[in-house]
């Protein structure tokens, strides 16, 4: 099997956003189908996704639109997840934990 694009720290983090086991996976999964959409971006996997999670805060409803703005554009998902300046690798660390 290959490797999730999503990492340990960040599913940690979908689990206790999304506390109900199915809503989890299902973000889960539209996480691997956003990771492939973006992957010409160039931009690190992990801050991308986490980015729509931290802007989600546990909503379902605003997961949603933080793909929609990804798919638009995903400099603008960077900014609005707070991933979208130099100290992103720092801010990751504090919200998800030493990788």
């Amino acid at each position: 099997m290959a490797e999730d694009v999503i990492s340990a720290r960040l599913h940690a983090r979908v689990r206790r956003d999304f506390p109900d086991a199915d809503v989890a996976r299902g973000v889960a999964g539209a996480l691997r189908v956003l990771a492939d959409e973006l992957a010409n971006s160039l931009q690190d996997t992990e801050r991308l996704l986490a980015a729509a999670v931290f802007i989600a805060a546990g909503d379902i409803d605003q997961f949603r639109a933080a793909i929609r703005l990804a798919r638009a554009d995903w400099r603008d998902l960077l900014m609005a997840g707070e991933l979208g300046h130099g100290n992103w690798p720092h801010v990751l660390d504090e919200e998800l934990g030493s990788p």
